[in-house]
């Protein structure tokens, strides 16, 4: 079977090719009824973008990169689909490099730039070593989670505020503190959950005492449940480290939430399955996915200058607080 050309399109929809070319590449020099009578044609023929043919002639690919570190971690697997289905939907391809290392992303820069991707999303982990690199000239990037920074655009969760609702729905129940069980030094996101954490405690007149430290595992929550188990009320700063400090206290006699109220951050899918079900703090992964991609786009087609999106965070209350 045949390739369904532009001539093929033009003349299904009765318009010239270079009509049909125009809204192949977006011009706006097409009005808005000839280009639904074109779209509707081509989505009856079944004509697909030859994107070589395409970026030969725009010298753009319409192909976006994702860096990351893992894609084992329940955020990044979430916001990947939202980064995939979003993409999809602005007819824009996907390629994925992975990095471990300030010389990994390095590489993956030049491999996105082999491929001729027109820009890149970097996703939470990675995005300290793209800090510490310089990506390439021409490559626009939006990164999810980090500091300010002018050289590429900013998606990320309002951390802070959900760990300060987090801590005030605890202080609200009757605690006299909230302890707080964080995640890696390293994380922009730990930091910031451990900053609203701080700054709620602060605002209340309320003791802070000193954080335990975990590594986002079920492991090192359980691991921290020794240095917890007299605590009242723990803000933990993932759900996963949640789960196991919860084990941790059920090993160790104490009634959740009876004697220790928890509350997690990031409201994963079995979160309401834990027992007891989890208070925490929904953050919006397929939001924060779509948002990045629809930044980058913008920077892409519209030339749009670099800037910060935040996407905020909810608290959602069950058994365990």
């Amino acid at each position: 079977m045949s390739r369904v050309s532009m001539a093929d399109v033009a003349a299904h929809a009765g318009v010239s090719a270079q009509t049909v070319s125009r809204v192949v590449n977006a011009s706006p020099r097409v009005d808005p009824v000839t280009r639904a009578r074109v779209e509707a044609a081509m989505a009856a023929l079944g004509y697909r973008v030859h994107r070589a043919a395409q970026a030969l002639r725009t010298g753009r690919t319409r192909t976006i990169g994702l860096v990351v570190s893992t894609l084992a971690s329940v955020g990044n697997s979430r916001m990947l689909q939202a980064i995939a289905e979003a993409a999809s939907a602005r007819d824009y391809a996907l390629a994925i490099v992975t990095v471990a290392g300030s010389r990994d992303i390095a590489d993956a820069f030049a491999r996105l730039r082999e491929q001729g991707v027109d820009g890149a999303v970097v996703l939470n982990e990675a995005t300290r070593l793209a800090r510490d690199s310089a990506p390439p000239a021409g490559l626009r990037l939006v990164v999810v989670d980090s500091p300010a920074d002018d050289r590429f655009a900013i998606v990320q969760t309002d951390h802070a505020a959900g760990a300060r609702a987090a801590v005030a729905h605890l202080l609200e129940r009757g605690h006299p503190t909230v302890h707080h069980l964080a995640g890696p030094r390293s994380s922009f996101a730990a930091v910031e959950r451990e900053r609203g954490w701080q700054e709620a405690l602060a605002d209340a007149g309320a003791p802070v005492a000193e954080a335990v430290r975990g590594d986002w595992t079920s492991a090192s929550g359980y691991a921290a449940g020794a240095a917890l188990g007299a605590a009242s009320a723990v803000f933990v700063a993932n759900d996963q480290m949640a789960l196991g400090l919860l084990r941790a206290l059920a090993d160790a006699g104490r009634s959740v939430p009876d004697d220790v109220a928890v509350v997690g951050f990031d409201d994963v899918v079995d979160a309401a399955e834990y027992r007891p079900p989890l208070t925490t703090v929904r953050q919006d992964f397929d939001a924060l996915g779509t948002r990045a991609v629809e930044v980058l786009v913008d920077l892409l087609e519209e030339n749009a200058e670099v800037g910060r999106t935040e996407v905020p965070a909810t608290l959602v209350v069950r058994a365990s607080s």
